[in-house]
């Protein structure tokens, strides 16, 4: 499989620790979203949405990085990241759903406002922001409440559903995003994701720096 990405950017990540987790092989084409790559004709061949990431495998092409992440524990047989027990499998399904109509968009604002922002040399907007508190508060508390008996979202084994809903939380100190209410989802992040070794392998630091 060949991903087209930019590392740096949240659905890129995602599938980069999601292809960790389930242990798929992988090579990486990458691109710069900051030079606006994923406009070029090249990668909106693969992607006509021109947003990354892609995937390439052989002659098949995929978009949307959640599919990807189906694909990827599909291709691998990985039944532990995503099981094939129909309820278990739908429960996951639904949080893939949920995170790409809800739970990314909401992410996303605080992560332009706080993170992009700032490094493109803009201002970021209050307003925008406390426009956002209280839509953010009721996605966390749906998550918060979810993880206060789970160790994580679907269970005791991290899954694909867990890889993209922390995806868009994953610079969540930079983004400043307002957990300090949602004590189990910040357990889930910090102690269950971020110490995980598929995790850790796919780290993009401040400022958007790369792992050397």
């Amino acid at each position: 499989m060949e991903l087209l990405l930019d590392p740096r950017t949240v659905n890129s990540r995602k599938v980069l620790a999601g292809c960790k987790l389930v242990k798929a092989e992988y090579t990486i084409k990458q691109f710069d979203y900051f030079q606006a790559e994923q406009k070029n004709p090249e990668f909106v061949a693969v992607n006509p949405n021109a947003a990354f990431p892609a995937l390439v495998d052989g002659d098949f092409t995929l978009w949307e990085s959640n599919a990807i992440l189906q694909y990827a524990a599909e291709k691998v047989g990985d039944t532990t990241a995503y099981p094939v027990d129909l309820k278990t499998r739908s429960d996951i399904n639904r949080w893939l759903l949920w995170e790409s109509s809800s739970w990314f968009g909401s992410c996303y604002i605080y992560l332009v406002e706080n993170c992009v922002k700032p490094l493109l040399g803009d201002t970021t907007d209050s307003n925008v922001l406390a426009n956002e508190e209280e839509n953010f508060h009721k996605l966390a508390s749906i998550l918060d409440a979810r993880l206060a008996n789970n160790t994580f979202l679907c269970g005791e084994n991290p899954t694909i559903a867990d890889v993209a809903v922390a995806a868009p939380m994953h610079l969540h100190g930079w983004a400043k995003l307002p957990l300090d209410n949602h004590s189990n989802l910040v357990r889930w992040m910090t102690e269950n994701i971020e110490k995980s070794s598929w995790w850790i392998d796919t780290h993009i630091g401040e400022g958007f720096t790369l792992p050397e």
